[in-house]
């Protein structure tokens, strides 16, 4: 895409000059941008209502459009039934063929991902706000609401405002048992939950280049919590692989420019760091994970889940280093996959036996615990370790129950030993 001025652009703004057939865009302007995929899940049962009410009578492209129940699966309550209800008697009247019911279904971000339904270049939008998970795709991905996505659904377009981009170059060899999960908390703990506030976080260097796409996914998943409209990784040959066999529609890859303007840049060494979590109540309340284990927090629940780390990497892993030990008797282990398509995975493997003969409870696939819905609730006073993306008061049940979010390894960790621990002394 052409330049003038001599003004580079960002990847962000690669994209968006794209899908609003500009040659350039600045940040602050506001552009309409044609949608190459909508996603929507429980919270777009909200969406039917408006669609209807615009007078719409057909969506603008039904093989553009995504629909997965995950947040209560099955449905936990009559709220969550009425709202799957919605959503199935939708994709039928709209005759939408790509609804991911229950049994066949997945945390929507994966479904996404492990479909291949977003690739480079592609600007999409979801109804949850971990839909930056996949700018790891090289690609704008943002969360919107259920009127603006109602809108999305009867036209293809939307307005959006171009975000300033701060970029995060990260060098340096990650050690064993520290993860990409633990860049992204201490990258959180620099920047904050406010710090990339409607900005895109442009991932970029040498590290970056070293990581898997579950790997890349983790860390776009947690520009959410960063405040950031998108999370971005350029696409490469890892990206190119990964999608071979699996893209729904045609690539249109875009890379920055040499002398592209970032608002800020912010350089991250890995050498020598340690594990990290972040510690209640705050997503970068971070600290070291080794300084915390010599706290002895004792754990009353463990999860390993969540659209941030339940790939068949990260159970995988966690597999690896609870094989032969058991669950802490006073610990809850919850394994939840981030799909249908993993469980199966994990079936094949003998990753369920290996969780459940340690005493762990594996779930069908879910947001399960994450987000305080079903299959893991936390009681007042109430400890927990996570592999999830936030620990504000809340999130998991009780408000003064608290929350430590860490690497799937960390996880395993806490739940054999019952306490916050290292994950490096099980390697």
């Amino acid at each position: 895409m052409s330049r003038s001025n001599g003004a580079g652009q960002t990847l962000a703004e690669k994209v968006l000059a794209r899908a609003s057939a500009k040659e350039i865009v600045t940040p602050g302007e506001i552009i309409e941008g044609h949608v190459d995929l909508a996603m929507m899940h429980e919270a777009g049962a909200q969406t039917v209502g408006p669609f209807h009410e615009m007078g719409a009578p057909r969506v603008w492209d039904v093989d553009r459009v995504v629909i997965a129940i995950d947040h209560w699966v099955p449905a936990s309550t009559e709220s969550a039934a009425v709202l799957h209800r919605i959503l199935r008697r939708f994709a039928a009247e709209q005759h939408l063929p790509h609804f991911y019911d229950v049994g066949q279904h997945g945390i929507c971000h994966q479904i996404l991902a492990e479909n291949g339904w977003v690739v480079p270049g592609d600007l999409a939008v979801g109804t949850d706000s971990h839909t930056n998970m996949l700018g790891a795709m090289g690609a704008v991905a943002a969360g919107i609401g259920p009127t603006e996505m109602a809108a999305v659904l009867a036209l293809g377009r939307l307005w959006l405002k171009v975000p300033p981009t701060v970029r995060i170059h990260v060098r340096g060899r990650l050690g064993k048992g520290v993860t990409a999960k633990d860049l992204v908390l201490r990258i959180l703990g620099e920047i904050k939950t406010t710090g990339a506030t409607y900005k895109a976080v442009e991932f970029a260097g040498p590290t970056i280049e070293g990581l898997s796409m579950p790997e890349r996914f983790t860390l776009c998943n947690m520009t959410t919590e960063m405040g950031a409209k998108c999370g971005m990784v350029a696409p490469d040959p890892t990206t190119f692989d990964y999608l071979a066999s699996i893209a729904k529609h045609p690539m249109h890859p875009l890379t920055p420019d040499a002398d592209a303007r970032y608002e800020r840049t912010i350089e991250i060494d890995v050498e020598g760091m340690p594990p990290m979590v972040a510690c209640p109540y705050s997503p970068d309340n971070v600290r070291p994970l080794p300084e915390v284990a010599k706290e002895h927090i004792r754990v009353d629940q463990v999860f390993l889940g969540s659209c941030t780390n339940a790939r068949i990497e990260d159970l995988r892993e966690a597999a690896a280093l609870m094989k032969g030990a058991k669950v802490h008797p006073s610990v809850r282990y919850i394994v939840s996959p981030a799909s249908t398509s993993i469980y199966q995975q994990c079936l094949r493997e003998g990753i369920i036996e290996i969780f459940t003969e340690a005493g762990a409870v594996f779930t069908n696939s879910s947001c399960s615990a994450c987000f305080g819905g079903n299959m893991g609730i936390i009681a007042p006073d109430e400890v927990c370790a996570s592999s999830s993306n936030r620990n504000f008061p809340g999130r998991m049940g009780a408000k003064n129950g608290r929350i430590y979010l860490m690497s799937p390894a960390a996880t395993v960790a806490a739940a054999i030993r019952g306490e916050i621990a290292d994950p490096r002394e099980f390697l």
